[in-house]
């Protein structure tokens, strides 16, 4: 199992930081995302489905993601994911940004990704720490341009 959390200050207000998780923006902050497609509840309740493919160089990969929380308070913003990918990857991604004032947020990006099946735990074992540290970094440097954007 892979495990991170990293956290950031971004220089704007919490609400513009978080539409960035909103369906109709997710593909500014995860741009080989090509479709993401809501398919059960509404967004911002908890067990809402999404159909995303995700492309990777050729290779398109669709799944489903599942909303476990949703949290959209004054101070607090959380969105928490869970993901199985290709009945190997069990992925959880959780998302929560903190009001520290007007102009600045804390957002605090966490997730782990645990191999489902033999085939799962071994693709985990000989990948590297180091990519999938470079893979958090990207994203939460993409958030964080997108948030900073006039």
């Amino acid at each position: 199992m892979i495990q991170w959390k990293k956290e950031i200050m971004i220089e704007t207000n919490i609400e513009k930081v978080w539409s960035l998780f909103f369906d109709e923006n997710i593909k500014k902050i995860m741009p080989k995302v090509v479709e993401h497609t809501l398919i059960e509840k509404k967004e911002e309740e908890v067990g809402a489905k999404h159909r995303q493919s995700y492309r990777e160089g050729k290779r398109v990969e669709t799944y489903i993601v599942e909303t476990l929380v949703y949290e959209d308070f004054e101070n607090k913003k959380q969105k928490q994911i869970s993901i199985v990918l290709g009945k190997v990857f069990e992925i959880t991604l959780t998302f929560i940004l903190l009001k520290i004032d007007d102009t600045h947020t804390k957002f605090i990006y966490e997730g782990q990704n645990k191999g489902v099946n033999f085939v799962g735990r071994a693709m985990l074992k000989l990948g590297s720490e180091k990519s999938n540290n470079i893979v958090v970094q990207e994203f939460m440097q993409n958030v964080e341009k997108e948030a900073l954007r006039s």
